[in-house]
């Protein structure tokens, strides 16, 4: 009985949650509401419902294609279900344990959160052409759960880019042609290192966003607005040259090409 119990609540918390404690999702704004208390105290659930960013892997394989292109007429159908997981990553982060989780553990947590939230927007104002037909789409504060009271503005630049990961910038997505590819496997600990050096790799590889060559790059916009980033441990060209084949001079001619807001999809 004791095993039945865990296993119905690790497979239908978040239903049974948004339907039995008041945390509901209105049919017409999609807004998420009030958390119960007794919820947030059911940690140890929530921790293993969260283990390895389970169902938001599911909906990443389910709705976005292996180029990154995101299937929103299909994701819509599944809105519940992100908000859910948008639900348990507030839980989450309210619980006294995730001040204590490692630097790779928290990494994954708010790329994960950065993306899911970014889609969220977008199916909220869906059907659009891109992202910049929201007015302020990175300062809308739509997440007033718990303690996941932030905007993507505020994941991004005071959260994300802080703990000193450059790479970050090639694993949030800001539902562009331009930006990096939405990853269609969710971010984890354990895979982090490996998972951050492949979006970097492909990132460079795509010849839509970036061409390189010995003595010419034409660059991404991502590499002058946050140049800084790229510049910790040596120059701009120090950084390309650990995840591209081609070995790029120190002189070489640099310029940036054109960014496209038009939907990822």
């Amino acid at each position: 009985m004791k095993y039945a119990l865990v296993f119905i609540l690790l497979f239908l918390l978040p239903n049974y949650a948004m339907a039995q404690h008041k945390t509901s999702v209105d049919s017409t704004n999609t807004n998420i509401t009030k958390v119960d208390s007794t919820l947030k105290n059911n940690i140890t659930v929530i921790k293993r419902f969260l283990k390895d960013h389970e169902l938001w892997d599911e909906l990443l394989q389910k709705h976005v294609s292996n180029d990154g292109k995101v299937n929103y007429k299909s994701f819509k159908t599944e809105h519940k279900k992100l908000l859910d997981y948008i639900y348990c990553l507030s839980l989450m982060h309210e619980s006294k344990y995730f001040e204590s989780f490692s630097k790779t553990k928290k990494i994954a947590f708010w790329i994960n959160a950065y993306n899911a939230l970014t889609i969220d927007l977008i199916l909220r104002n869906y059907p659009l052409e891109s992202i910049k037909d929201i007015k302020d789409p990175w300062k809308q504060r739509l997440w007033k759960l718990a303690n996941l009271d932030y905007n993507l503005d505020e994941i991004e630049h005071n959260i994300l880019r802080k703990m000193n990961e450059p790479r970050i910038h090639f694993a949030i997505v800001c539902a562009s042609e331009s930006c990096p590819k939405l990853q269609n496997i969710a971010f984890t600990a354990e895979n982090l290192e490996e998972q951050l050096t492949k979006a970097t790799q492909e990132f460079l590889a795509d010849t839509s966003k970036n061409e390189i060559s010995e003595n010419e790059i034409k660059l991404s916009k991502i590499f002058k607005w946050f140049k800084k980033d790229f510049e910790q441990d040596g120059s701009l060209i120090d950084f390309l040259n650990k995840y591209t084949a081609i070995e790029i001079s120190d002189n070489a001619k640099k310029n940036f090409k054109d960014y496209s807001w038009d939907l990822n999809d």
